[in-house]
């Protein structure tokens, strides 16, 4: 299925918990996430930008990251017709342990990146990082999967 533009939206921040596709990943998972508001400001000279907040999951069999909670971002199309995206993902479990992730997708790639920023419980003190790619995504609704180095 093809990514439609704006579907991109609900599809990126996802999550999450989400580096090098060629190193060893030691956590994998799903995410979904479902658009809740967003607003696009054309600017001058082909520049667009979307701000956006979503409701979202991310699951593992292989790791803590079984959470819910939002995401908010921005997308970026440049006059090139590409898209820069970044944004922050923050999720709770349901023992009550959250943490924070910060997210990006530069113009042109398929994967991106996603940081561990600060967690509790479980969470806390870790340095996890990764990649996260989106599979399918559909008006508001989107779905991908992640992969990383979580210790």
């Amino acid at each position: 299925m093809k990514l439609a533009p704006f579907s991109i939206y609900a599809a990126m921040p996802a999550l999450v918990a989400l580096s090098s596709p060629c190193l060893a990943d030691n956590c994998t998972g799903h995410w979904t996430n479902v658009n809740i508001s967003a607003e696009t400001l054309e600017i001058d000279k082909g520049h667009k930008v979307v701000y956006f907040v979503s409701h979202g999951s991310a699951t593992s069999e292989n790791s803590a990251d079984n959470a819910v909670g939002r995401c908010g971002g921005y997308a970026l199309t440049l006059p090139d017709g590409t898209v820069k995206m970044a944004g922050v993902c923050v999720r709770q479990t349901k023992d009550g342990d959250s943490w924070a992730d910060e997210w990006a997708l530069e113009p042109g790639a398929k994967r991106g990146t996603w940081k561990l920023m600060q967690g509790t419980g479980v969470f806390a003190n870790k340095k996890w990082s990764g990649w996260w790619e989106p599979i399918v995504s559909e008006g508001k609704i989107g779905m991908g999967k992640w992969g990383g180095n979580c210790p």
